[in-house]
């Protein structure tokens, strides 16, 4: 069993920046793929990154390339998700998860997931 509490969610304005924390229980998080979701209201959850279990490789959906950043701390058990130049559509509920596939889009091959920190994006 795998814990997950996300953190560092908040309100920002456009153009501006928050970086989130995922942090895992157990000591096997280094053998865990890990991913960031997000869900705005009445919109079904999407894809944002992920990175794989040694942190040399990560991946991204089209739309945060260039302004998003995965990274992991294997010693912390924590995973992290700096994101810049925000968008008001980019409020949403984010969603860190652990799997064992990498990559992966797909939220069924994450088998555990934490409670959620929102972040809203102001204009």
């Amino acid at each position: 069993q795998v814990q997950l509490v996300e953190s560092g969610g908040g309100l920002v304005q456009a153009g501006g920046s928050l970086r989130l924390s995922c942090a895992a229980s157990g000591r096997t998080f280094s053998s865990y793929v890990m991913g960031w979701f997000r869900q705005a209201p009445g919109k079904e959850r999407e894809f944002v990154a992920a990175i794989s279990t040694s942190g040399m490789s990560t991946y991204y959906t089209d739309s945060v390339k260039g302004r998003f950043t995965i990274s992991k701390d294997n010693a912390k058990n924590t995973v992290y998700l700096q994101m810049n130049s925000l968008k008001p559509e980019e409020t949403a509920v984010y969603y860190c998860a652990a799997g064992r596939r990498f990559p992966s889009r797909l939220a069924s091959q994450y088998n555990y997931w934490g409670q959620g920190t929102q972040v809203t994006v102001s204009s």
